[in-house]
């Protein structure tokens, strides 16, 4: 495998972007480039199936908890001493089966899907940032190939975890504002993914690194990230609450709108390519400026 070289002098000649720039940019890789494509539907489907199956099983377990905090209807109004106590028991038995499955979801999500989703990162971040800034053409031998950092991604995508959890569970900031401040954080944790991936910096040092490229781009970092959580809303709602009554038309149902989500987290990760070089092309630029200023007053002095 050969290790991919980031052109940082094709990735300067680029003009600025905005916030409709880094989306036309970012779809313009996939329409322009099919091995791209190619290679996307090859990389993701392991992890389509796995999603599939993911929402099947969050369902089921959704509609188990829904009946269990239902009130059963009663024909009479009063229970007699055997009644209540069945009931009783019964309520406590499907609460600790219930209890197992919600940890079983949790250890799906936290070991198989998560690595997988992370594998997936990482081969749709390199695949785009060789296309992005490369001169020539990239075959899908190319992309096939590429050499990957794995390690840094998986380090960085703990912490990742780690700061969204506290985020769901409202341990950070005010709970008002904490899903709007989590989408623009999460632009700035995705960056540092990125990173992760492209160069040899991860963990506190990647999430540094994102905070320091990100600077004065935040806003657009927000309205990109807001995007792809409208997207998974109104392809996701339907699944957690679609009722079919034939067992394989849910699993038609519930594939399909998973493919639409998987499709929009794929395009997310190509807009996290592009708004990250246009981030640190930026600070590179401003950086020069600096110096050049600094030494034009060096030599009026």
């Amino acid at each position: 495998m050969r290790n991919m070289e980031i052109d940082y002098t094709q990735i300067m000649s680029k003009e600025k972007l905005e916030f409709l720039d880094i989306l036309k940019e970012a779809l313009t890789i996939p329409h322009k480039h099919i091995n791209f494509i190619i290679f996307s539907l090859l990389t993701s489907f392991p992890y389509f199936g796995l999603s599939v199956f993911f929402e099947i099983v969050l369902q089921q377990t959704l509609l188990k908890t829904f009946k269990f905090f239902t009130p059963v209807p009663s024909d009479s109004f009063y229970y007699d001493w055997e009644s209540s106590v069945a009931l009783h028991d019964d309520w406590h038995r499907s609460g600790g089966n219930l209890s197992g499955e919600w940890i079983k979801l949790c250890l799906l999500y936290l070991a198989p899907y998560h690595l997988l989703g992370l594998l997936n990162i990482v081969m749709t971040v390199n695949a785009a940032s060789m296309i992005y800034a490369g001169e020539k053409p990239i075959s899908l031998r190319d992309m096939l190939v590429q050499k990957t950092r794995l390690k840094g991604p998986f380090i960085t995508s703990i912490y990742v975890l780690l700061l969204s959890t506290c985020i769901l569970l409202g341990l950070v900031g005010v709970v008002t504002n904490c899903y709007i401040l989590s989408k623009e954080w999460s632009a700035g944790w995705n960056m540092a993914l990125v990173i992760s991936v492209l160069e040899e910096t991860y963990g506190i040092e990647a999430f540094e690194l994102a905070t320091y490229f990100s600077r004065g781009s935040t806003r657009r970092g927000l309205l990109l990230m807001l995007v792809f959580v409208a997207w998974e809303i109104v392809f996701r709602l339907p699944c957690l609450f679609g009722r079919w009554s034939e067992r394989l038309g849910a699993i038609v149902f519930t594939s399909v709108f998973t493919g639409l989500i998987c499709v929009g987290n794929l395009m997310k990760w190509v807009v996290c390519v592009v708004y990250f070089f246009d981030c640190k092309k930026r600070i590179l630029e401003k950086k020069v400026d600096e110096e050049v200023g600094s030494d034009g007053k060096v030599v009026n002095v």
